[in-house]
């Protein structure tokens, strides 16, 4: 990388934006990140206060000093596999975009099978989410369904206050509560659906994961799951009265436990193929 040097206050500088997204984009690459590429355009992006898209037509224009700075500290940040929504500080999630740090796991594509579900309930029907996190899920379902009544908790006061800080940013009206499972007020409702994406990873097999993982809150990763990853899941099951209509996202593996742990059940595939989110009825 011949046109990137090290400044005298030793951070790199570049000729272009062409070339410090190559620079970024090595660093990134030897840690050994999924998508060094995807992730240097976001950085540059960012620090250049523009669109990934537009990065090809500002490539030849020479980035200031700060912007320079910016980039190899963010690319620093995502080649210690720090994930790449903390170190931007949000991420996408349906037509929202939420803000998300190390109190919340960050919202993953496939987790928006959820929101799916929600959308197809009648008109004004009662929906509580459980381990809300961020909020995403909640917000995004209100966002699209204004109608419906909708609440959310979590078990971590800090997860509560940051998906209360999403909701305001938004402009979105829910009460978000601290809780663990569902709050004991909500059990003398009639509930239509309880959303929730709980913990399912294990103690062992999160190493076989991206490390990236292990950067999140270990509570909202792994929590009580036991030896088969289902222990929280489980434990929610229990606790929701008869007849109640759940939807669970879950691990790739876990769609015929599940299918057993609910009455009537039906299992979703994410945009992978995998069986990701199952909704049927507490037995």
């Amino acid at each position: 990388m011949d046109a990137v040097e090290t400044g005298s206050g030793g951070g790199l500088s570049a000729a272009s934006v062409g070339e410090l997204l190559d620079s970024a984009t090595e660093m990134i690459e030897a840690a050994v990140c999924d998508e060094p590429r995807e992730d240097a355009q976001a950085l540059v992006a960012d620090a250049l206060g523009i669109e990934v898209e537009e990065l090809s037509r500002d490539g030849a224009a020479e980035p200031t000093p700060e912007v320079v700075a910016a980039v190899e500290a963010a690319a620093a940040r995502r080649a210690d596999h720090e994930p790449l929504a903390y170190v931007l500080g949000r991420a996408p999630f349906r037509k929202l975009e939420v803000r998300v740090d190390p109190r919340v796991l960050w919202p993953r594509r496939e987790t928006e099978l959820l929101v799916e579900v929600g959308t197809e309930l009648p008109e004004g029907a009662r929906v509580h989410e459980v381990g809300t996190g961020s909020g995403a899920i909640s917000l995004a379902l209100l966002s699209e369904r204004p109608d419906l009544r909708v609440t959310a908790s979590d078990l971590s006061p800090e997860a509560a206050e940051a998906a209360r800080e999403n909701a305001e940013r938004l402009g979105i009206e829910i009460e978000i509560g601290v809780a663990e499972g569902l709050p004991e007020d909500l059990l003398g409702e009639e509930v239509d659906l309880v959303i929730a994406n709980l913990p399912y990873v294990t103690d062992e097999t999160i190493f076989d994961r991206s490390p990236e993982i292990r950067r999140e809150p270990r509570i909202a990763v792994t929590g009580a799951c036991g030896s088969d990853g289902l222990g929280v899941i489980r434990g929610l099951i229990e606790e929701t009265p008869s007849g109640w209509k759940l939807a669970m996202e879950h691990d790739t593996h876990h769609g015929p436990a599940m299918r057993e742990l609910l009455r009537d059940a039906t299992t979703m595939r994410d945009y992978m193929g995998d069986e990701r989110v199952t909704v049927g009825i507490a037995p």
